[in-house]
């Protein structure tokens, strides 16, 4: 090993691991597989299908068996107006469904969760019809999509007994909608963004009369990068909050190419490998959490110090290089030495399993799927997301028509053709002026093991540099793996694992 200092100059350097562009697909704009343009709002239309608000929510009761418990809850369908800041004016309506539970009289004891996901352009359908909602997608334990027709039932993991769920539409997804295509641009890039939800938060809890209780912003992918801006934005706007969750977090997408997002992707491929048993019998035997422990010590250890050196390797260090990467990886050294010890996403998830003709995916690389062309060096489609995108829209339409009471012929927009988004956004120092002047606030980040949307290893890089206190790092922060993929929630395991993460983040968040 060569002197600590430079090796730790270049790990800021290299691992400068923002979580970067990687998610700038998770699901919404530039999404690989992306929706059919028929379920894609057009922010650029001159005229838009226009919708019909209720003049009230929708009420609904219901009942749930969690854990033991009945729980009697009611489902609130409804949108808020959401103002221009100066004028007054109304530029829009934020779709929400609201679940709460039944028979409470003491609001300060009940927590409320506000809920959504990514893209940026993404309906919040993911997590509330996967994650946390009272029904789920009917899929199988894995997380692969049954046959059609497609259906859903009660979720046992459901939310409903930390607090009360509120899922949104962000404006162009769902049903959200500007009042006008003038107006959509207004909604885009990240200060418009969390403005919009800061607003939309701020007249939920007038609407419902919320202001005493404990209060949780939650998102996956981009909807980490807006749950993070919350933190500090609600702050900043006399609205505290006692916990931020971040599931396959991106609060950073300062750009990365070649040997930064190698260094970030490289643990990834390593799990993969080992999922699909492509490793040497050694290192198979190894358990999840060996192998990652292994993965992130290659990565950070004589694979970034080979980086460092480039041209000054010397042959012998190369080699010893070139064939730990190998057992590592499951690929044959002829290969990796052919893209000189850079293997990218597309090249690895085709190279993988080609003498099966099969692609690994990028949500969620434990799912591999034919690959088309034999020669391919990148994936034509991301199979995970395509095999399970239309049974969540199948099932919500019946759900939120049949259960929910929503009767309307408007078109759920799964993704949204994000207006205008500025270019980089980092919310990491939202999220640090949040602790700073709110240190009772809790954070929790997940991350599936098979995730090459956001990796698990620069988000690990990323909370470990949050400036925030000792004590904060030590008693507030709390970290949650998975042996999934982008949606960990999809996996049955991976899923219970989650939920009984978040009851004890919730249990450690709130007053004692």
């Amino acid at each position: 090993m060569r002197v600590h200092g430079r090796f730790h100059l270049l790990l800021i350097l290299i691992a400068g691991l923002s979580v970067q562009a990687f998610a700038q697909g998770g699901r919404g704009r530039g999404a690989t597989g992306a929706t059919n343009d028929f379920y894609r709002f057009n922010y650029n239309a001159e005229e838009m299908q226009p919708i019909n608000y209720p003049a009230q929510p929708i009420a609904t009761k219901h009942q749930i068996a969690l854990h033991g418990e009945t729980i009697q809850y009611t489902a609130h369908v409804g949108f808020l107006p959401i103002h221009q800041a100066t004028s007054g004016v109304t530029e829009g309506h934020l779709f929400y469904i609201y679940y709460s539970k039944d028979g409470v009289t003491d609001k300060s004891k009940r927590p409320v969760w506000f809920l959504f996901n990514g893209g940026p352009g993404a309906a919040s359908i993911w997590l509330h019809m996967g994650a946390f909602g009272p029904k789920m997608v009917k899929l199988n334990p894995d997380g692969m999509a049954t046959p059609p027709p497609y259906t859903y039932v009660d979720n046992p993991n459901c939310l409903l007994d930390t607090g009360d769920l509120v899922f949104i539409d962000a404006m162009g997804t769902g049903f959200s909608r500007p009042d006008r295509p003038g107006y959509g641009a207004d909604f885009g890039g990240v200060e418009n963004d969390l403005a919009a939800f800061g607003e939309f938060i701020r007249s939920f809890l007038n609407e419902y009369n919320l202001w005493g209780s404990p209060l949780f912003v939650g998102g996956e992918s981009y909807g980490t990068t807006r749950a993070a801006g919350l933190a500090g934005y609600l702050t900043d706007h006399d609205i505290p909050i006692n916990g931020v969750m971040l599931l396959s977090a991106v609060i950073d997408s300062s750009a990365s190419a070649g040997e930064q997002r190698q260094l970030q992707t490289l643990p990834t491929e390593i799990m993969t490998a080992h999922f699909h048993k492509k490793q040497p019998p050694d290192l198979q035997k190894l358990t999840v959490e060996q192998m990652a422990k292994q993965a992130r010590e290659f990565a950070s250890g004589e694979y970034l110090e080979y980086l460092f050196d480039g041209a000054r390797a010397t042959q012998a260090q190369r080699e010893k290089v070139l064939t730990d990467f190998a057992r590592y990886t499951g690929l044959s050294k002829t290969f990796i030495d052919s893209l000189d010890l850079r293997v990218p996403l597309g090249p690895f998830s085709t190279e993988l399993m080609r003498d099966r003709h099969m692609m690994t995916s990028r949500l969620d690389s434990r799912f591999a799927g034919y690959q088309l062309d034999a020669g391919a060096t990148n994936t034509s489609f991301d199979y995970s997301n395509a095999n399970i995108e239309d049974c969540f829209l199948t099932a919500f339409e019946a759900y939120v028509r049949n259960d929910l009471n929503y009767k309307n012929d408007n078109l759920y927009y799964v993704s949204g053709n994000a207006p205008p988004w500025s270019g980089e956004y980092n919310t990491v120092v939202n999220l640090e002026d949040g602790f700073a002047k709110n240190p009772h606030m809790h954070l929790f980040v997940g991350m599936g093991y098979y995730d090459f949307a956001c990796p698990f290893y620069p988000v690990e890089w990323t909370v470990a540099h949050l400036k925030a206190s000792d004590e904060i790092k030590k008693n507030n922060i709390s970290l949650g793996y998975y042996e999934a993929g982008h949606m960990v929630y999809i996996d049955q395991p991976s899923a219970a694992k989650y939920h009984a993460d978040l009851v004890k983040f919730v249990q450690a968040s709130l007053p004692k």
